[in-house]
């Protein structure tokens, strides 16, 4: 999900795409599970508003929200996401964070990221330097160890704290 497509087409077939035989209310459920139906119904015709390819009339995090409605709707079993909060700011990453939350529940998932907010919550984190896996643990193990990935951390929160 690091680059998401976006189909020309109305938004409903844009997340429909994810189960081509899915009801209307399927998908607006899916929609509303990873937080992406507010802005949706605020668009001028809601889940008939036409986007054109790439989705250039919508932001970076509506688009990525539309991808984890369509992930969330395929339901597999598997979920590999590279960088899925990389390209938006840190207001929408918190409102993608929990779209992506509830897209990751119930199955197996290997999430690449630089933005540690996004794997916090995992159950195994692994750091990977250029001679592999260098650190493994949860978020919290990681800090007690206080090795790269502490320092990552710290890193990013006092540049968080900054802006």
């Amino acid at each position: 999900l690091q680059d998401t497509f976006i189909f020309s087409g109305t938004i409903m077939d844009n997340i429909r795409y994810g189960k081509l035989d899915a009801t209307d209310e399927e998908v607006i459920e899916a929609a509303k599970t990873v937080n992406a139906h507010d802005f949706i119904m605020e668009m001028e015709k809601g889940y008939d508003t036409e986007v054109n390819e790439r989705g250039t009339r919508l932001s970076v995090g509506q688009r990525q929200l539309i991808s984890f409605a369509r992930a969330l709707l395929a339901d597999p079993k598997i979920l590999i996401l590279d960088e899925a909060t990389s390209s938006i700011d840190t207001r929408t990453e918190q409102l993608v964070q929990k779209g992506l939350e509830r897209l990751l529940q119930g199955r197996t998932s290997f999430v690449i990221a630089h933005r540690l907010s996004t794997i916090q919550n995992a159950t195994c984190i692994m750091v990977i330097d250029d001679k592999g896996i260098s650190e493994k643990g949860t978020h919290e193990e990681l800090l007690e160890q206080k090795g790269k990935y502490y320092q990552l951390y710290k890193a990013q929160s006092s540049f968080l704290d900054a802006v």
